[in-house]
């Protein structure tokens, strides 16, 4: 079942690799969308995506997807070290881009993307579908309906026990797009500053703590605010985990684990846009203890339903409507500004200024 939003010609779509990305995190979405097409999916060696969309054109390289005039939208999924090229080549050939995060390496190929995007008049989208995590969307309306008055700290995790390395070769050999800040790492700056906006500075101290891991696991972020300080941690060593959420205001508390249930769906090959869709279970619940207008406030706090589909619901929007894109380039560029700056500050021990 596809959305019905629009009689418009459905927005003819390719996807550049198949592997978790494209299998669990956009071609169910783009399948299921109405005002999207899923015509092309490039898969070098294995055959998979045939098999699940027999109705999709299968790809071995990208230059002959790039080559197809009929082709609007391109989805660069591929590892992070190559996501600047691929994007380029993409908008170069005329066609919108969504670009998995992390969105480039460096804050040079951002501006670089960017830039080209603007002068060609084309979209270019930054996919970070953790905006619509249950838990988050219900920490963020906490947040926005100042429950906690005004936000003195919060505190960010994003944690995993993968004591053994992966499998794929890109995300364990040092490059320029390896590591845990290049891979969780986006999702929690991308957070913060959707809520708090941009921070005046940032501390960073980056660590290798699994044996024998050649790229970095463990981090822990600090972002300067005049009246907040806002912590990110993440850890590929953490077998108890902390609540996800810890947030901290003049007037009361909020915490939150994180519970959302779309990634482990797409997993198990549930369709998206479906009654139910993005549900925590009752278990799952934040935690409020606040006080609004004298009274103390003790209680749990149902979590608003997690939806990826909203990102392609805005993307379709700002392509046939030229609605503003949800995450454009400029927020992909954001994100990459506190990662150069975390690592120098890692380097030099230093405090690193934001502020031109």
């Amino acid at each position: 079942m596809k959305n019905n939003k629009s009689t418009t010609l459905p927005i003819q779509t390719a996807i550049l690799s198949f592997g978790m990305s494209g299998k669990v995190f956009h071609a169910p979405f783009i399948q299921y969308h109405h005002g999207f097409d899923l015509v092309g999916i490039v898969e070098r060696s294995k055959n998979e995506a045939a098999q699940i969309y027999p109705n999709t054109t299968i790809y071995k390289n990208i230059d002959t997807v790039l080559e197809n005039e009929n082709i609007e939208l391109i989805v660069v999924n591929t590892p992070t070290n190559t996501h600047f090229e691929f994007a380029q080549k993409a908008l170069l050939a005329g066609k919108h881009v969504v670009v998995e995060k992390a969105f480039t390496t460096t804050v040079e190929e951002a501006q670089q993307l960017t830039q080209l995007a603007k002068e060609k008049g084309l979209v270019l989208a930054v996919y970070q579908n953790r905006r619509w995590d249950s838990d988050f969307s219900t920490v963020k309306q906490i947040v926005d309906d100042q429950k906690l008055g005004s936000i003195i700290s919060a505190e960010f995790h994003f944690d995993r026990y993968k004591e053994s390395l992966s499998p794929k070769l890109h995300k364990e050999t040092p490059n320029a797009g390896a590591g845990l800040l290049l891979d969780l790492g986006p999702h929690l700056i991308d957070q913060a500053v959707y809520l708090f906006g941009m921070p005046y500075a940032v501390m960073g101290d980056i660590r290798t703590v699994r044996p024998h891991s050649l790229v970095d696991d463990e981090f822990t972020l600090i972002l300067y605010y005049p009246t907040l300080r806002v912590t990110l941690k993440s850890s590929l060593m953490v077998k108890e985990p902390l609540p996800s959420y810890i947030i901290h205001g003049s007037k009361g508390s909020f915490i939150k684990t994180r519970a959302d249930v779309q990634e482990a769906a797409l997993i198990n090959q549930a369709i998206p846009y479906t009654e139910g869709w993005g549900q925590e279970p009752a278990t799952a619940m934040g935690y409020l203890h606040t006080t609004i207008n004298d009274q103390t406030i003790q209680e749990d706090i149902p979590s608003l339903r997690g939806n990826y589909g909203a990102f392609y619901d805005g993307l379709y929007e700002t392509i046939v409507n030229n609605a503003p894109c949800l995450v454009d380039g400029n927020d992909g560029l954001n994100v990459m500004k506190i990662i150069e700056a975390a690592k120098e500050s890692h380097l030099t021990g230093k405090i690193i200024s934001l502020i031109p």
